[in-house]
């Protein structure tokens, strides 16, 4: 979470060696065991999924040496740390993997921009996933789905619904961009961190322009990821415990994100067809710090999109109050949906939903310290609601599913709202 900067914008979110194939093009590299958890601070847990696989988890080091790092001129590579879930086939005798590394969750912590939290008070690096450390994978042909958090935030701050998404059988590659999130620990324990709030604090000063290019840059640059990913797809397949370059079904890959992932995962697809279907979690699609501010749109709202795009947006978001999602609604030719979650903030859409009230708790936080981060919608409410509709959408469109979600308001889901 970039301190400083609204964690609606861009630039707000929502918080071992390289194997060398004989080509010379760097292939994956596992990172390191999971480790201990730490001692001292609140100690926080994530909700089980609730599909039917057990789930397994492996993270690996990309490096795109046709690119050189845009954010840090020394660095001649772009690198990037990523982690595939999967549904496994046995998970006995695999450790659950950490929600954060020690050495990240020592900077999510440090650059933590959630109102009222103190720092210092939460451990997180001892919270564990429901996802287990290099156990094998249990099916084959797994279609695809990319997950990129808001700026500044890192990966596993998706955890829940990543983890959700593999249970019901699909293989999620969650995206750290490098010195855009907070920190992003490679293998062997290096952390690279954040640059963005030096960049912002020059882009201010320069004026609203240079504002305006920084944020075009950081999206971009996140695009620039998301389709080396897609490049390296393959890899990831064979690179799987038990796996192989059949294991992943490069043909059905779709993609979403919170805040920055979500304008990441609808540019992506408007840049590369590889992508059949994204789902933007609250997260503005142009190039502009604030929602209600329709200046410098990007392609997405000047051209729209021909192929499925599902909105889903903090109480109060839709694409009648955002410009930006109105401009891409105006304009998209596939099928599209607009969804608000009554009651809920910005930071309800990662695993802050779940943790907040866990912290309030502990901590003796007031009510309105909860509410101001993830709202007054009910934790549990929203957390399986946000599964229904993610789990759903992905299923219609990966795997010709019926999506009858979609249809119209649900009795089941009183605080999902249709916007039309």
């Amino acid at each position: 979470m970039v301190a400083h900067v609204s964690r609606r914008s861009l630039l707000g979110a929502g918080a071992g060696a390289v194997l060398v194939a004989a080509t010379g093009v760097p292939a994956v590299a596992a990172a390191g065991p999971a480790p201990t958890p730490s001692s001292g601070g609140v100690r926080l847990s994530l909700p089980a999924p609730t599909g039917p696989h057990p789930v397994g988890t492996v993270s690996l080091r990309l490096v795109d040496r046709s690119r050189r790092d845009p954010w840090v001129s020394t660095r001649p590579y772009r690198e990037l740390m990523v982690s595939v879930r999967y549904p496994a086939r046995d998970v006995r005798g695999h450790r659950p993997a950490p929600q954060m590394l020690p050495g990240a969750a020592a900077d999510f912590d440090r650059l933590n921009s959630l109102d009222g939290v103190p720092s210092g008070k939460v451990d997180w690096a001892a919270t564990r996933s429901h996802a287990y450390t290099g156990a094998p994978v249990g099916r084959h042909g797994l279609p695809v789905v990319l997950y990129s958090p808001g700026a500044g935030d890192p990966r596993t701050l998706g955890t829940t619904l990543s983890d959700e998404l593999a249970s019901h059988g699909f293989a999620v590659v969650m995206i750290d961009h490098t010195y855009d999130a907070g920190a992003v620990e490679f293998p062997g324990g290096r952390v690279e961190r954040t640059v963005l709030p030096q960049e912002y604090t020059e882009a201010d000063k320069a004026g609203p322009a240079a504002v305006t290019a920084l944020l075009k840059k950081a999206v971009e640059e996140r695009v620039a990821d998301t389709c080396h990913v897609l490049d390296r797809l393959g890899d990831l397949s064979a690179a799987l415990p038990g796996g192989s370059r059949g294991t992943l079904d490069l043909s059905s890959v779709g993609m979403f994100g919170q805040s920055a992932g979500g304008f990441t995962a609808a540019l992506t697809m408007h840049d590369d067809r590889r992508l059949r279907a994204a789902l933007d979690m609250d997260g503005v699609l142009g190039n502009v710090q604030n929602d209600d501010d329709p200046a410098s749109p990007s392609p997405v709202g000047t051209d729209g999109l021909d192929r499925p795009l599902l909105l889903m947006g903090k109480d109060g978001n839709d694409h009648h109050t955002v410009p930006s999602w109105g401009a891409t609604w105006d304009h998209s030719s596939g099928w599209h949906r607009d969804l608000m979650l009554r009651g809920a903030e910005h930071a309800s859409f990662t695993d802050l939903q779940s943790q907040v009230p866990q912290i309030g708790r502990e901590l003796g936080l007031t009510r309105e310290t909860v509410v101001k981060n993830v709202g007054t919608v009910d934790p549990a409410r929203s957390v399986a609601a946000q599964r229904a509709y993610v789990s759903a959408f992905f299923d219609r469109w990966l795997r010709g599913g019926d999506g009858s979600l979609f249809d119209g308001p649900s009795r089941r889901w009183p605080e999902v709202w249709f916007v039309k």
